[in-house]
């Protein structure tokens, strides 16, 4: 299951809101300038906070584009929303979620 294409944006518009919201939670953080991103996110990644204790991992972009990771998402669409202040979070068992993410970054 991939994110729902809205009638008014694309996909890869979609995606681009998406990665815009998670370089802005630094801005909440503490960081002043839009180029400041906390030391422990490498360029090409972003954070996101999984499971019941909102563990948080680094993951690549190019997980955005995987199928998979897009239906993870979709979840955390319908379950949180965009509007929270914890950063992006997935609904989904810490355990299940590292099996994926090394499954698709092989």
């Amino acid at each position: 299951m991939a994110i729902k294409k809205s009638a008014k944006l694309p996909q890869t518009a979609v995606l681009k809101q998406i990665l815009k919201r998670c370089s802005s939670l630094g801005k909440k953080q503490g960081y002043q300038q839009e180029n400041e991103y906390p030391e422990d996110v490498p360029k090409g990644h972003f954070a996101v906070y999984v499971g019941i204790n909102r563990t948080r991992y680094i993951v690549p972009i190019s997980l955005l584009s995987r199928p998979e990771f897009q239906s993870l998402l979709h979840q955390s669409e319908e379950e949180f929303g965009f509007c929270h202040e914890m950063g992006l979070t997935i609904p989904c068992d810490e355990h299940a979620f590292e099996s994926l993410t090394s499954m698709l970054l092989r």
